[in-house]
This record gives C-alpha cells, sequence and structure tokens, in this order.
C-alpha cells in the first residue's frame, strides 16, 4: 500500500461535448460534504466482511464521502491492447469516464457515461470521426451495472447510502444490494484477512460474445492500493468479463492505475 500526497482539483475535461460537461457538473453537485466522520466501532450492524473492509479502507474521524473524482492510465482492449489516458467522475447519480486511447494516427477519444438515468457510449477519431457509439436499453441497463461496480470498490462512503443493502456469504465475503434508476444489481466483494479488496464481481447485462445482451459475470481484480484522503483504494486493478472462469482471458479488456482522487 502506498500513500498519495493531496492534489489540485481535478477537472472536467475540455473536449467533451457540451452536454456531458454539462452532465459533469450536475454530478459535482449531487452530493454534499456532510458532517458525519466516519467511526469504526460503529459498524457492528454490517457482515463480519464489510466492517474489516471498511476499517481498513476509511480512516477514523474521516468525513463520509459519497463521490469521487479521479485521473488513471492503463491499457484497454479494442481489437488489440492500447494505452489510455482518462479523468472520471463517480457520484451517487451516475460517472462520467472520459479517456484517450492508442497513438497518432490511430488516436480515439470520448467517454462512457451513465447520467440521469441513460448510459451512452461515444468515441470518435481526431475528435471528428465516429469510432463507436452506443446508447438505448441495452447501453443504460450495462452501464448501471459498472455504476454498481465501481459505486462499490471505488467509494467506501458509498457503503453507507440509503440504497445499499448489504448481505453476508462468509468470513470473506458479503452482497452489496444496490438500486440504480430500474434496475437492481447484486455486487460481491471478496475482503482478504486485512480488509484489503481483491475481487468486486456482479451478474451484468452485457453483449461480451457479440450475441444477443444478457447477464453475464463481470468483475475486477484489485491488484495494490493507495491512500487518498483517508481513504485507501484499489489503485491497480484488471476487469472485465467471466472473472474467476476459463473465459477470464477472452473477456478480460481493462487494465489501470489511478494516479490521484479526489473524495467529496
Amino acid at each position: 500500500m502506498s500513500s498519495a500526497a493531496p492534489t489540485t482539483a481535478i477537472a472536467c475535461p475540455g473536449s467533451l461535448p457540451s452536454n456531458v460537461r454539462d452532465a459533469w457538473t450536475e454530478l459535482e453537485a449531487s452530493t454534499t460534504n456532510g458532517d458525519v466522520a466516519f467511526d469504526p466501532d460503529a459498524l457492528e450492524h454490517l457482515p463480519s466482511p464489510v466492517a474489516r473492509w471498511l476499517r481498513h479502507a476509511i480512516a477514523p474521524g474521516t468525513p463520509l464521502r459519497r463521490a469521487v473524482r479521479f485521473t488513471m492510465r492503463g491499457e484497454i482492449r479494442i481489437g488489440t491492447w492500447k494505452s489510455f489516458t482518462a479523468h472520471q467522475i463517480l457520484s451517487p447519480d451516475g460517472f462520467i469516464w472520459a479517456a484517450t486511447a492508442g497513438r497518432f494516427p490511430m488516436r480515439i477519444s470520448g467517454s462512457d457515461r451513465y447520467t440521469n438515468g441513460t448510459g451512452e457510449m461515444r468515441w470518435r477519431m481526431f475528435g471528428v470521426v465516429p469510432v463507436m457509439t452506443a446508447s438505448g436499453p441495452d447501453t443504460t441497463r450495462s452501464s448501471a451495472g459498472r455504476h454498481a461496480s465501481e459505486a462499490v470498490a471505488l467509494v467506501p462512503g458509498a457503503a453507507f447510502g440509503p440504497d445499499v443493502v448489504w448481505s453476508g456469504i462468509d468470513d470473506d465475503r458479503a452482497i452489496a444490494t444496490i438500486a440504480i434508476g430500474a434496475f437492481t444489481h447484486d455486487v460481491t466483494i471478496d475482503v482478504d484477512e486485512y480488509g484489503a479488496l481483491r475481487t468486486v464481481t456482479l451478474p451484468r447485462w452485457g453483449s461480451p460474445d457479440k450475441n444477443a445482451h444478457q447477464i453475464h459475470t463481470f468483475g475486477v481484480m484489485c491488484e495494490a492500493e493507495t491512500t487518498f484522503g483517508g481513504y485507501t483504494v484499489p489503485s491497480t486493478m484488471r476487469a472485465g468479463w467471466w472473472l474467476g472462469t476459463e473465459r477470464w482471458a477472452q473477456g478480460e479488456f481493462f487494465r489501470c492505475r489511478i494516479e490521484h482522487a479526489e473524495f467529496f
């Protein structure tokens, strides 16, 4: 585990379309800085792996925040593995992930988002030539699943949200049932003996095999963590479809390292 120094404010990328920039601003305003400080002795109502994780993830006295802005870099598989850099905002009301991937002359940029109850992916080459655009009910449902998994993995304060119900499985695993828009998601965390997240998984709507959309196992492997402003969160991760099965090598499509994070 490493500890990161405070950073300056992480701003919305100016290259995003105006409607996405407006949605980013709405997400920043969707949560308030409450006065409730984290008390590690007030977790008796939670399953044991959840309590162990939260005591590890949140320093005593840290104000409970339910939103975060962060920057990251890594690799994403779009046919082949391509390097990327990205900014993201994640709040109880949605997320926006804005990135640039690949190298000139094949560099693409765009965003994935779930905001105002709808999901969208919009990617262009040179900022002009459309590469991929997706929206509609299937994209919205899949994006809501991504929102649920990232809220659990990256915002420990969200564990106390009014729309989250926890149930234990065993000494290391618990399920967060989260209502997001019209959808309910069961997100499973697997916690090591010290309280660090090992994996975050859920049944997620998608079409990773290019067939009709249906439920597939989606998961995140947490390989290292960093402390930002009193929160210790996964900072080196691998994500994709079919985690824990023989199809993982086919389904993995995302590897990243979070460089800076600001909870608010």
